[in-house]
C-alpha cells in the first residue's frame, strides 16, 4: 500500500484481491429479484397502455379479416391476454434471477482464481 502525505488529499493505492462469493451471491440475488419485480410491473403497465390504445382489438380484427372469421388465428390473440403475459413475464423474471445469481457467483470464484495469479484489480482512493 502506497500512501502519499502532501498538502492535498491523501491518496491510497489498494488492490481488490478477493471477492466473497457468498456476499456476491446475496447482493446479486437481491438486485436481480428487484429487477424481476420491475420487469413484471413494466409489463403490466405496457399491457395496460396497449390495451387502452385498442391495439389488441385492432390485431384481433386484422386476424379475423385474414382468417375470414374461422377462429384459427385466435391462438395468437389468446397469447396477448393479461394473465398469459403475466405468466410468461414471471417465468422470465424467475429464470433471470436464477441465472444472474449463478453467473455472478461463478464470476466471483473465477475472479478469485485470477486475482490469486495476477494480484487483483488496483484502485487508487483519495481521501478528501
Amino acid at each position: 500500500m502506497k500512501e502519499t502525505h502532501e498538502d492535498g488529499p491523501r491518496q491510497v493505492d489498494l488492490a481488490v484481491a478477493r471477492l466473497d462469493p457468498w456476499s456476491v451471491m446475496k447482493m446479486t440475488f437481491l438486485l436481480s429479484f428487484a429487477l424481476g419485480i420491475i420487469l413484471i410491473f413494466a409489463s403490466v403497465i405496457l399491457w395496460m397502455l396497449l390495451n387502452g390504445m385498442q391495439v389488441f382489438s385492432s390485431i384481433r380484427n386484422f386476424m379475423d379479416t385474414i382468417d375470414g372469421g374461422g377462429g384459427g388465428m385466435n391462438i395468437l390473440v389468446d397469447l396477448m391476454r393479461l394473465p398469459r403475459v403475466l405468466g410468461i413475464t414471471t417465468v422470465i423474471a424467475v429464470c433471470n434471477c436464477l441465472l444472474l445469481t449463478a453467473f455472478a457467483t461463478v464470476s466471483a470464484f473465477l475472479y478469485n482464481v485470477a486475482a490469486s495469479l495476477v494480484g487483483g484489480i488496483r484502485l487508487t482512493l483519495i481521501d478528501e
